[in-house]
């Protein structure tokens, strides 16, 4: 059975319904995802396990509209994203999801602050004189401004993890997702990172976060588990998330 849960708030921010999506391949039809419905409201922090291939990454992928689904619905604050142009999407997304790699993808030859203030630049959301100051407004909270003028490959990798959360919340987007976005850091980095996430929902985000880690997904208000492609649990932690 599939649980469609939230915290109570009565707005539901993203609704998955009856997503099911397959890839063909030289062997056949891949299922990846089947009869996943879902809902999550504002200021939840999701963590969504499963093992390899269960279909983690492209549930996500469905919410950020990077794939979209083979049958069903994507609707996020009550846009249908699955039935948006490839244009009409990009502006969407820049506008609507911050998105948090495991890799950090920063471009290498810019500076911090100018990866920082791409998501604005691209979406022509803030006037320009105002980008350069809110950029580094960004860098403070999440710890790294005094790096601000440095390029990437100066940086740790925790340092470089902190600097995509800054351009991901650029546009100051509702929704923050993360593909193992502290999978490449260690421990005590993790945890760190763990913090910011969860002082950005105690401000409102919403963030969903896919994770190896069992730790840090006990951490999180509800935790998310895929198998072979389903929803096979949805269950609370009953702690971390608003409620």
């Amino acid at each position: 059975m599939q649980a469609t849960q939230g915290n109570g708030n009565g707005h539901v921010l993203i609704e998955l319904r009856d997503v099911h999506k397959n890839y063909r391949t030289g062997a056949g039809e891949v299922l990846v995802l089947k009869e996943i419905n879902l809902r999550v409201r504002p200021g939840e922090f999701i963590s969504v396990v499963g093992p390899s291939g269960s279909g983690k990454s492209t549930m996500l992928n469905m919410i950020t509209g990077i794939d979209r689904p083979t049958s069903g619905e994507v609707l996020v604050d009550g846009e249908a994203v699955h039935d948006l142009s490839e244009n009409d999407l990009a502006r969407w997304r820049g506008r609507n999801v911050g998105v948090i790699f495991q890799f950090f993808q920063l471009l290498p030859t810019l500076t911090i602050l100018e990866n920082a203030m791409l998501p604005m630049d691209f979406c022509n959301i803030y006037k320009r004189r105002e980008r350069k100051d809110r950029a580094m407004h960004l860098l403070e909270q999440v710890g790294i401004a005094d790096q601000a003028h440095k390029l990437p490959s100066a940086l740790s990798g925790g340092q470089q993890q902190r600097a995509a959360i800054a351009r991901a919340l650029a546009n100051d987007p509702p929704v923050l997702v993360g593909d193992e976005p502290t999978g490449n850091l260690d421990s005590a980095t993790a945890d760190e990172v763990f913090g910011l996430f969860k002082s950005l929902v105690d401000q409102g985000k919403t963030l969903m976060i896919v994770t190896h880690d069992r730790e840090l997904s006990g951490r999180t208000a509800r935790v998310l588990h895929l198998l072979d492609g389903r929803l096979h649990r949805d269950e609370s932690n009953g702690h971390n998330g608003k409620h």
